[in-house]
């Protein structure tokens, strides 16, 4: 085998049908990521494409929903206590979590309830 996987494209979430407006008001108001275009091969599908530098989350839209509670993208972020403070502004609960040896980290949940682990490295 001569092949190495490079990075992650995107992580891809899933939404209820119908919630554009929600998602991208959570996208783009509280983790402030940009929204982006999807490709108009894609764009029937429904849901919505975002990015923060090189983080892309794709938010899909499925017609039996199911959010999830365990799996979860991790975004490291640059000055958690200020992102946390943000949050509070916004109204966004939050749960800390100092298990993780060298890291502080949060979680939170999108609109739909599926987590969202938030981290900044010591």
């Amino acid at each position: 085998m001569n092949f190495i996987f490079k990075s992650i494209d995107h992580y891809q979430l899933a939404s209820p049908k119908n919630t554009e407006d929600q998602s991208r008001k959570f996208f783009t108001e509280i983790l402030m990521f940009r929204e982006v275009k999807k490709p108009s091969s894609l764009s029937s599908n429904g849901g919505l494409w975002f990015e923060s530098g090189s983080i892309k989350i794709h938010v899909g839209t499925e017609d039996h929903f199911i959010p999830a509670r365990k799996a979860h993208p991790a975004l490291e972020v640059e000055n958690l206590n200020e992102f946390k403070q943000h949050l509070m502004t916004k109204h966004i609960s939050f749960t800390e979590d100092g298990r993780l040896p060298g890291a502080n980290r949060i979680y939170l949940s999108d609109p739909f309830g599926n987590r969202i682990e938030i981290l900044e490295w010591k």
